[in-house]
């Protein structure tokens, strides 16, 4: 990648940051649910698998978004796989309801079809 391409904002630095520490977090997930007790592994698996896979995505994206909606997108990506991931965990860990898994699903759709636009505009 070309250094003069890379975008190295507050903006960009921050997503790259969220991204390392969802990766981070999504390796601590899935280790405690292969490892830890509790009767719901499999809700704690996918929170897992989506804050590890969302993360990578944020910290290689985030360089290269150069464009106002492609920062958008990915600040509506990392805000979906916060609500998503976080309600899984919150319903494993402290029998919360799962009330915010729906929209921070589709808010993560949502995320990429918008990502998917800017980059057809370049």
């Amino acid at each position: 990648m070309n250094p003069a391409v890379v975008a190295s904002t507050p903006a960009s630095r921050a997503l790259i940051a969220s991204g390392a520490v969802l990766a981070a977090t999504g390796i601590a997930l899935s280790a405690c649910a292969a490892h830890g007790g509790g009767e719901d592994k499999a809700s704690l698996q996918t929170a897992a698998l989506f804050a590890f896979g969302h993360g990578i995505a944020l910290a290689a994206l985030a360089p290269t978004a150069m464009r106002a909606l492609a920062r958008s997108a990915l600040a509506m990506l990392l805000l979906g796989v916060l609500l998503f991931a976080g309600s899984l965990t919150a319903a494993h860990f402290h029998g919360l309801p799962t009330t915010l898994a729906p929209f921070g699903g589709g808010l993560m759709i949502l995320a990429w079809l918008v990502f998917a636009a800017d980059a057809l505009r370049r």
